[in-house]
């Protein structure tokens, strides 16, 4: 059974190579690439999003962005009011509701929101993400949005899409804007950055669409920008230092608050220092130059200012901080680090559970893993993974109570998420 699934993941990884290759529009960050036919169904997929739980509010209001921010992505609720809300959602759901509320599911450009009808209404699904090349405009998503929304009882989706612009840009046609590269962003002002994502944002709620998953807080730490893939490569940092990548992310993310939008900035602790880009590749994915105390970190400690709504993990390894495990699994740089010394306590995201960095795992011990390690909600690129991990999920749950506490800890911060979002409670 395992040889099977290597050889599936070499089939499917070999495809994402040739693709990658013709069209020169691989991405990361459960994102995909864009099919010009719009109807991919390639299985490779990256992304993330992160909790309300504004554990920097005291630093944001320091920087001055008090007064606009507290017109944020939909806040229906102070933090205390929203997280006692969720609490009293939880209490009323079994493991299996729980688990579903940690899945972001992939729906496919070209095909119907019927397609995750039966995960989310079933299956109690809480997220799902538009892959591929969407190329219908704004209406076109509105009404896949409304009837994704339309399946649910109670408690609403996040509707997620990588609208980062540049080469990865999702959502196009009538109603959005060709949005500019991150690297041409990074040349904006941050007052300009904050204004145009306000307009994006516009667009993306236009349709439906709740959760942006940007914006790319890392900075390439490669010798040239074309010899990191994931990133550099493909424009999708602000060309900047640290610093001044991490403070047009945070413009970026405030502008898309002040048009009622979550975002998610990716890919932490960053993805600028490697070769190879874990959606399509286990090789060239190890970090070895990245550490806690400068370079990458900066850049999302100046994002974290802004309060980002999730904060979407890295699959690569990081061999000064964690040698043993990739970003998403290592409970020393998501629990320990992100959590405990940034303190960050929103919803932590993974990148996608199906790239090729992660194909020597089993499937039925991604969520386990990421949940293991502090993670909240699972991004999912290729369908074949969704049975697999969910069923992981809920078994794990029934037979170890500590780990069912990991994930009742992990539905409570999404579910105060959509409290927040005035889609529960």
């Amino acid at each position: 059974m395992t040889h099977q699934r290597s050889l599936s993941a070499l089939t499917r990884r070999a495809a994402a190579f040739a693709v990658t290759a013709a069209l020169l529009l691989a991405t990361t960050g459960c994102s995909m690439p864009l099919f010009p036919d719009g109807s991919d169904a390639s299985p490779k997929a990256s992304a993330s999003p992160s909790a309300s739980a504004k554990a920097q509010s005291t630093k944001d209001s320091e920087t001055g962005d008090k007064n606009n921010d507290a017109a944020s992505a939909t806040p229906q609720a102070t933090e205390a009011s929203a997280q006692d809300k969720a609490k009293a959602i939880l209490a009323t759901m079994s493991v299996e509701q729980k688990a579903g509320q940690l899945m972001m599911v992939p729906l496919f450009a070209g095909n119907g929101a019927t397609d995750v009808q039966s995960l989310v209404q079933n299956d109690h699904v809480g997220s799902v993400l538009l892959l591929g090349n969407w190329k219908g405009g704004t209406n076109a998503v509105a009404q896949v949005s409304s009837t994704l929304q339309g399946y649910t009882s109670g408690v609403g989706l996040l509707i997620c899409a990588d609208q980062e612009g540049g080469q990865v840009q999702h959502l196009t046609g009538s109603g959005f804007d060709t949005m500019p590269s991150a690297v041409k962003q990074g040349q904006m002002s941050v007052d300009d950055l904050r204004a145009s994502a306000k307009t994006w944002g516009g667009q993306l709620k236009s349709a439906g669409v709740n959760v942006d998953l940007a914006p790319v807080a890392g900075t390439v730490q490669t010798a040239s920008r074309s010899q990191n893939a994931p990133i550099g490569a493909l424009d999708r940092d602000f060309g900047l230092d640290a610093a001044g990548n991490g403070q047009h992310a945070a413009a970026f993310v405030n502008g898309m608050r002040d048009a009622g939008v979550m975002t998610s900035i990716k890919h932490f602790p960053g993805l600028g220092g490697v070769t190879g880009n874990t959606d399509f590749t286990d090789s060239g994915i190890t970090d070895t130059t990245t550490t806690l105390d400068g370079g990458q970190i900066e850049g999302f400690r100046q994002a974290l200012q802004a309060n980002p709504d999730m904060v979407m993990m890295s699959l690569a390894t990081y061999s000064q901080i964690d040698p043993n495990e990739p970003a998403a699994f290592s409970s020393a740089i998501l629990n320990d680090y992100l959590r405990g010394t940034l303190g960050y306590q929103g919803v932590v995201t993974s990148d996608s559970m199906s790239a090729a960095a992660l194909g020597s795992i089993p499937a039925k011990e991604l969520g386990v893993r990421f949940v293991s390690a502090g993670g909240d909600l699972i991004c999912i690129g290729a369908n074949d993974y969704v049975r697999p991990i969910l069923t992981g999920l809920v078994q794990k749950a029934q037979s170890d109570p500590a780990f069912a506490q990991q994930v009742d800890q992990a539905a409570l911060r999404v579910l105060t998420l959509k409290v927040n979002a005035g889609l529960a409670g």
